[in-house]
């Protein structure tokens, strides 16, 4: 497999890249880098941005706002866009809930939600683990009673990212407990706005405010709202962890992370010299980046084999991107924190001033939150544990 870009693949890049620096604001993309905390406004404005050169949802079927781009084209965007340090579209949105809408949605359902999740109109969270049901998804317990045209919703969801700005939460809820724990279990859309439903924020170690507890307390949510057939969430939350898990792998921010740890490293003081002379951790950078490339290659595999597979079913190989994307991003903070060293304190470094990153003292105040931020990557999306025994399953055959 001939894994070079062609010419057009090339021109393609350089277009993304040129669009990426000049058309989103500068220090946006500059808090991006730094590891800031985004306000929602970034979000909106870098999405809307992307919206109207009508790449804000590029991998979604054409009819519906996505591009016609082969999957090497997608791969190379979304390279592109996390090098230039560029907010991602907004997961929940553009990778969980429109996918799974435009594949299993009614058309009501498209046209009603699609468009608005695409500008961003409609901020979506997503309303998976529970307390008790993280890894063990199929365990939850927040229920749903049909009565007449409406569902009644009871119960709790956790770790429920920027659930303090969403609009709309989707949800998995049982709606029928005698069935088998996977087979029982539904897809529903909720308007956060509903009465009935509370958020209240979690306070991370890292200091910030980016994950919430819902709680559904008798919520009244529209049978129109259910996604697909009754009790076939399960299918379509499999649907949505496989988009989940093969974004996670984000070769272009570790790629970003790596070149800092190597531009601070030849600055940052050791002994009579600088980090950059110290052997070992030469090596271990060298190490990093060999995995990084390796897992770029996997990646480039696995989006060529795209081109044949059915949409619908999700993919066992973004498990193997995730598990190493996940442990890669963890490692290039870790050296990062390494650098840093003992200056960096526990808590975010809101206060350094933005765009000054490049000394170490200014990295400092900022190595540590990220660092503990990204130990949640091996987590969500389904634990890197629950990954290796899919991997064991759908592709060992074991």
């Amino acid at each position: 497999m001939d894994l070079r870009f062609t010419p057009e693949e090339v021109a393609f890049r350089e277009e993304a890249r040129r669009f990426f620096r000049t058309e989103i604001p500068a220090e946006i993309r500059a808090r991006v880098s730094e590891g800031r905390t985004l306000k929602r406004e970034d979000y909106v404005t870098s999405q809307r941005i992307l919206d109207a050169k009508g790449w804000a949802a590029t991998g979604w079927p054409v009819e519906h706002g996505g591009q016609p781009w082969t999957p090497v084209q997608r791969y190379i965007f979304m390279e592109e866009l996390m090098q230039a340090a560029v907010p991602l579209p907004l997961q929940f949105n553009i990778h969980m809930v429109g996918p799974v809408i435009a594949t299993f949605g009614s058309e009501a359902q498209k046209k009603r939600f699609l468009p608005r999740a695409k500008s961003l109109e409609d901020w979506w969270c997503q309303g998976f683990s529970e307390p008790g049901a993280g890894s063990d998804l199929a365990a939850l317990k927040t229920r749903a009673v049909r009565e007449g045209d409406h569902y009644i919703v009871d119960g709790q969801k956790t770790w429920t990212t920027l659930g303090q700005y969403a609009d709309w939460i989707f949800c998995l809820v049982r709606t029928d407990p005698a069935a088998k724990k996977q087979q029982g279990i539904s897809f529903l859309l909720i308007d956060m706005k509903s009465p009935g439903v509370t958020v209240r924020p979690i306070i991370t170690i890292d200091g910030r405010h980016e994950v919430n507890e819902v709680f559904f307390d008798a919520v009244r949510v529209p049978v129109e709202n259910l996604v697909g057939e009754e009790n076939r969430g399960w299918d379509y939350a499999k649907f949505l962890l496989a988009n989940e898990r093969a974004g996670i792998a984000r070769i272009g921010m570790s790629k970003e992370r790596l070149a800092r740890v190597k531009r601070l490293a030849r600055s940052t003081p050791a002994g009579e010299g600088v980090m950059w002379d110290d052997a070992d951790f030469r090596a271990r950078v060298a190490a990093v980046e060999i995995e990084l490339k390796a897992l770029e290659m996997t990646q480039l595999r696995v989006v060529a084999a795209q081109a044949t597979r059915d949409p619908a079913r999700p993919d066992p190989a973004s498990s193997i991107l995730k598990i190493k994307g996940s442990e890669l991003q963890q490692a290039t903070t870790e050296l990062l924190l390494e650098l840093a060293g003992p200056a960096a304190p526990a808590q975010r470094g809101e206060g350094v001033a933005p765009n000054d990153l490049e000394t170490l003292a200014a990295w400092a105040d900022m190595a540590a939150p990220v660092y503990f931020n990204t130990r949640k990557v091996t987590i969500y999306g389904g634990s890197n544990e629950i990954q290796h025994n899919v991997i064991a399953k759908a592709i060992l055959g074991l």
